[in-house]
């Protein structure tokens, strides 16, 4: 790593750079400049913080007086280490915040109100999406930087191929929980195979996938959310979990049937411990569609070694339906006042298209600044990657909202273990949901 880019382990393991975590300190390093301002950035993802160490060299040949560190703390840590820094005064100057975890900093008074720190009109550069996600009591509290645009499906080619399957087929499917209008799962069907490469509703099939056709699983953002929009559900009422309604539920029961009964996505045994199983089994030729979003397009590209594609959503009973979300970038209000002015340059700067640009450049992300969107298009087309079914999806804005609330973290802690359950078979769907929307609620009131 370059001298921008901190380890947590390196913060925690020496008290020098444990104070540079503080706004104003001087670098650790002993670089002669020391009457300037150094700010530290937190943010969780190190493929996209090397397009912004790029953007801040950028930022730095302009503004000489400032120095600024990357401090990448992973994403298992993350919420945890902010929380503790943030009650203790020892948060960055600035840092990525996500839309469920933003308004408990917000309600302490703990984040920069950015109308009164760049101005009313700034928020007019950026995706209004992602604006609206981080307004919070009329005013916005962070600078939208990444945009996740809608969840679409991967698809590979190659086992396609092998079933006889055109990928355009995948865009022209509907699930249902009417068996007689249903397309989804019978091509999902036709994609699952045994060791002997016999699909999983041919008699012969050894009842044991080595490949299977989709990735359902209980993945809240690609998997979960998009499914209950598309039946007409909900899954939060504000800040309260309401997604134990009837709609909700006939969705997650045709997605824990479609696992276990089924068999034509991997076991919830495997999806419920990784969050990752699917994009690896996806990357390892052992999932033949993969539902998910533009925060893996980067991933694919890299790790797949074989002919791929994008498709759209499935449709449900009320069409197509997909989550939308973005990352914000947030500034410590109780950072050193001196350090104040070097903040809010580098927040204008990280919200302008010039500082954006770099983040769509290597097709890592889409920059959530409108204007530095033409950089991540530019880069994929270049790559021959169609991304427009990420786009398409969520152009008649049939969205549903991302998860949020200043104690969605705490909610979701509390009913994960019994989605857990409900996604192994383990307990009855209606029963769990009901059972797991209480515990959410009970931890949110807690």
């Amino acid at each position: 790593m370059t001298r921008k880019l901190l380890s947590l382990a390196a913060i925690l393991g020496a008290s020098a750079l444990t104070l540079a975590g503080c706004a104003g300190s001087p670098e650790s390093s002993g670089a002669s400049d020391t009457s300037g301002t150094t700010l530290t950035l937190r943010m969780w993802d190190e493929t996209v913080a090397k397009s912004y160490e790029k953007s801040i060299s950028a930022f730095e040949a302009e503004n000489p007086e400032i120095n600024v560190d990357i401090n990448i703390v992973p994403w298992t840590d993350y919420w945890t280490k902010l929380r503790q820094d943030v009650a203790t005064k020892k948060a960055d100057d600035l840092f990525m915040v996500n839309a469920s975890s933003y308004s408990a900093y917000v309600d302490s008074g703990n984040l920069l109100d950015i109308g009164t720190t760049l101005g009313v009109n700034a928020k007019n550069a950026w995706e209004p999406s992602v604006v609206d996600q981080y307004t919070r009591n009329d005013k916005l509290w962070a600078v939208p930087q990444l945009y996740d645009a809608g969840i679409a499906v991967y698809y590979n080619a190659d086992l396609l191929a092998a079933a006889e399957v055109n990928p355009e087929e995948l865009n022209d499917l509907t699930w249902s929980p009417d068996v007689e209008k249903d397309t989804y799962l019978p091509l999902a069907k036709k994609l699952t195979r045994d060791a002997a490469g016999v699909p999983v509703d041919v008699e012969g099939f050894d009842g044991t996938p080595v490949q299977y056709g989709t990735s359902l699983s209980n993945d809240g953002q690609a998997i979960i959310l998009p499914f209950t929009g598309s039946n007409g559900g909900t899954f939060q009422d504000g800040d309260d979990f309401n997604f134990a309604n009837a709609q909700t539920t006939e969705s997650v029961k045709y997605l824990v049937d479609a696992i276990n009964t089924s068999k034509v996505a991997p076991p919830a045994a495997e999806t419920n411990a990784s969050g990752d199983y699917a994009r690896d089994a996806f990357l390892e030729g052992r999932l033949a569609t993969f539902q998910s979003g533009v925060y893996n397009l980067k991933n694919v590209s890299e790790g797949a070694a074989f002919k791929w594609g994008v498709a759209m959503l499935p449709a449900g009973p009320e069409g197509r339906v997909s989550v939308t979300n973005g990352v914000a970038l947030a500034g410590n209000a109780n950072a050193d006042k001196d350090s104040q002015p070097a903040i809010k340059k580098l927040l204008a700067w990280f919200g302008s298209t010039e500082g954006a640009t770099f983040i769509g450049a290597e097709g890592s992300h889409i920059p959530a600044v409108t204007e530095a969107q033409k950089s991540f298009f530019d880069y994929w087309k270049k790559e021959n990657v169609d991304v427009d079914p990420f786009f398409d999806v969520i152009k008649d804005n049939k969205t549903i909202p991302a998860f949020t609330g200043p104690k969605f973290e705490s909610g979701a802690a509390a009913y994960k273990p019994i989605f857990d359950q409900i996604f192994a078979g383990q307990i009855e769907v209606r029963d769990g949901l009901k059972k797991a929307q209480d515990a959410g609620n009970a931890a949110l009131a807690g």
